[in-house]
């Protein structure tokens, strides 16, 4: 399986802040914003990764996370010229995606909970479809919503639905077969002039090949597209560290953790960044024998 980052836009919600820097670029306590993410593709076993960005934005994403080689990936970059919708994705990444399935991931989301990994890389094997994430939230009607049967499969969409059937928003993360790629070259676009990616989810729940893992109890997920989410981000990840820990959406740990480099590498990834607590935390986790285990 392929992955694609779609950080992109313009970031008005965040003005003025995003004036001069791209959004996922912004820090969410102690990284950037794109470590999220990226963290949650690599937690799925996912090794070859696009990230697709505005061409203001790619040089700083470049400078950051480079090729991907000291995290034991590949990162590639595509432009995207302007904002034409989720679905458009598909078709910049096309030559990426290649015969392969894809997931692809917004770059303001967080995702976080209890045995997360392996439920991503249960649900990225074989794809046959879609497969979507759906979390229960209070205020259905700003979201794409989606009912579900008793054995998960999607049984009815809705985006933004005055009155809903259903408190499961479908979150920002999405596994797809590879007919996505023909699906989204076939849209027609919206009346914004995007191309919807609720209506590549529609496609295939018309097929009958519409999967949706519900995040429940335990699970946070964030937008982080407003100044209050961008705040209240930062706040849990910091709460988390402070109480446990765990630094969330560490990337430099989930490469070891998943076997991408070995422990001295991300000793040495730590060092360099060792004035910083953040580089600290890095040569801790691989000095001191109580972090063995994964957190």
């Amino acid at each position: 399986m392929k992955g694609i980052i779609l950080a992109g836009g313009n970031g008005t919600r965040l003005h003025p802040i995003t004036l001069g820097v791209s959004k996922q670029l912004l820090p969410v306590y102690d990284k950037p914003m794109i470590y999220y993410p990226l963290s949650v593709l690599m937690l799925a076993g996912i090794t070859d990764i696009q990230i697709i960005a505005d061409p203001d934005g790619l040089p700083g994403f470049q400078r950051l996370l480079g090729d991907g080689a000291a995290l034991g990936i590949t990162l590639t970059y595509a432009e995207q010229d302007k904002p034409r919708g989720l679905a458009d994705a598909f078709i910049v990444g096309a030559e990426h995606i290649g015969d392969d399935s894809v997931a692809l991931i917004l770059g303001d989301n967080l995702f976080h909970g209890p045995g997360f990994g392996e439920i991503l890389r249960t649900s990225a094997r074989d794809v046959d479809g879609c497969v979507l994430f759906g979390y229960p939230v209070s205020d259905p009607e700003r979201y794409g919503v989606g009912e579900v049967d008793a054995s998960g499969r999607l049984v009815r969409l809705e985006e933004k639905p005055a009155v809903s059937r259903s408190d499961l928003a479908i979150t920002g993360l999405y596994f797809y077969d590879n007919d996505v790629v023909d699906i989204a070259r076939r849209l027609n676009p919206s009346e914004r002039g995007e191309l919807e990616i609720t209506d590549v989810n529609r496609t295939y729940l018309e097929r009958g090949k519409a999967e949706c893992v519900q995040l429940g109890r335990g699970f946070v997920w964030l937008d982080t597209g407003t100044h209050n989410a961008l705040n209240e981000a930062g706040q849990y990840v910091q709460i988390l560290f402070n109480r446990q820990g765990v630094r969330i959406g560490c990337v430099e740990e989930i490469a070891w953790r998943m076997g991408y480099i070995d422990r001295d590498t991300c000793h040495r990834l730590g060092l360099a960044l060792s004035k910083s607590p953040y580089g600290q935390y890095l040569m801790e986790i691989t000095s001191n024998p109580r972090y063995e285990e994964a957190s």
